[in-house]
């Protein structure tokens, strides 16, 4: 008696994977975008350490280029939340990732511009901005 629960244990999850595979999972996997994101961070950065390696970022007298890294991968993630906006083939949840940006650019400008007292009054004012940006958008994305 007990192995014809399992049985049927068995055949739920089997069902339930299938499901997974061919609902949620099948429209990730047709969902580039995420990969072109990462790919341009990861370019975005080679190109920033090339560019210090090269002395082209000397005249900008920075400490180091990861703010510089972190303020392009922010405008990337944002680039991928307005796409994802306005491009109904591409449409899902973005708030996460437009704070993650938020996250990103506000970490870019710490390192980039240092991070002073007054210099985080700066970055919270941008934060604040940005989630009025954030539920702006929201509210223009509202279908009727």
């Amino acid at each position: 008696m007990s192995e014809h629960h399992y049985g049927e244990k068995d055949e739920k999850l089997e069902k339930q994977d299938e499901k997974d595979e061919k609902g949620r999972g099948e429209k990730w996997r047709n969902d580039p975008l995420g990969a072109v994101i990462w790919a341009l961070i990861l370019i975005w950065a080679g190109l920033v350490f090339l560019a210090q390696n090269l002395g082209w970022l000397t005249p900008f007298e920075l400490e180091s280029p990861w703010g510089l890294v972190f303020i392009g991968a922010g405008l990337f993630v944002w680039l991928e939340v307005l796409i994802r906006l306005v491009m109904p083939k591409y449409r899902r949840p973005v708030v996460g990732t437009f704070i993650f940006g938020i996250i990103l650019i506000g970490i870019g400008i710490g390192i980039t511009f240092g991070t002073t007292p007054q210099m985080w009054g700066v970055i919270f004012a941008l934060v604040i901005i940005a989630v009025g940006i954030s539920i702006l958008l929201r509210g223009l994305g509202r279908r009727s």
